[in-house]
């Protein structure tokens, strides 16, 4: 499951703060913990996923998840899942950039033409795919 649940139905909050090593990060997501960082190329340590990895990641798990819960649902004989995701960054006339997520998703087991369609229409209702394909609004202000 996702983050932990707050008593309020919300999710609790993920909580991302440096470790003194330059760009590292630690991320708190409820119960669990990890390290982000950026590759050397960028000036980090690379002892952790750089944030467009655990983004990419997310709709990975996110896609692999909605395909395993759908295909039991069904009963259909999906027997494995595997989701490669890559970003690409544009940068194009005037300075405007745009971004481009690659998904390739294979799966595994005896499947139809018309089941395989109706998983990858199915994995395009992923609730990340959508967040991720809608206008977002974030909100920040300075905590004191």
């Amino acid at each position: 499951m996702a983050a932990e649940m707050a008593e309020d139905g919300q999710h609790a909050p993920v909580v991302v703060s440096e470790t003194g090593q330059p760009y590292q990060q630690s991320v708190r997501i409820g119960r669990h913990s990890l390290i982000a960082d950026e590759p050397p190329s960028m000036g980090g340590g690379d002892a952790g996923p750089a944030p467009f990895d655990l983004l990419l990641a997310s709709l990975g798990a996110c896609t692999s998840i909605t395909l395993r819960m759908y295909a039991q649902r069904k009963k259909l004989s999906l027997t494995g899942i595997r989701v490669e995701l890559s970003h690409q960054r544009t940068v194009v006339e005037g300075g405007a950039r745009t971004e481009h997520i690659s998904r390739r998703i294979w799966l595994e087991g005896e499947l139809s033409a018309e089941q395989r369609g109706s998983l990858l229409a199915i994995a395009n209702k992923c609730p990340m795919y959508r967040t991720l394909q809608s206008e977002i609004r974030i909100d920040s202000q300075l905590a004191n």
